[in-house]
């Protein structure tokens, strides 16, 4: 009978993610804004990663520290933030965001690169007709 010890597989992933939620908050207070968008990226929390791109718009200097937080981010980091903003971009609340964000991504990422991206095609058709 393994049920027991899939209870404690998934008892210690519960205690793992209130722990990375946890840090998430901690990070976010802290304002290290690198490390929180690292962290929701992981968790896969589309909306998490855009509170955080609020937080740092409402700073002094927000767009210029976004693009610092951006820029540092790994490939496959950006490609997950790519398909989050298209659904941001969908609504207008949080437009301006997405709209932030990929200007951010077309300025500083070549055109071969952007290219290589996962899903870049989908999420240019998604995002014209708002953009």
């Amino acid at each position: 009978d393994v049920t027991e010890i899939e209870e404690k597989e998934a008892q210690a992933k519960e205690e793992e993610q209130i722990i990375k939620e946890q840090e998430l908050s901690n990070l976010l207070h802290e304002k290290r804004y690198l490390k929180a968008l690292g962290l929701a990226i992981s968790l896969d929390r589309p909306h998490t990663v855009l509170m955080v791109v609020k937080a740092i718009l409402k700073e002094a200097d927000g767009r210029k520290h976004l693009e610092e937080n951006i820029v540092r981010l790994r490939k496959d980091q950006k490609e997950a933030v790519l398909t989050f903003l298209v659904t941001w971009n969908t609504n207008s609340r949080n437009c301006h965001e997405a709209q932030a964000v990929m200007e951010t991504l077309l300025k500083h990422e070549a055109p071969d690169s952007l290219l290589q991206y996962l899903g870049i095609k989908s999420a240019v058709e998604s995002l014209l007709p708002y953009t």
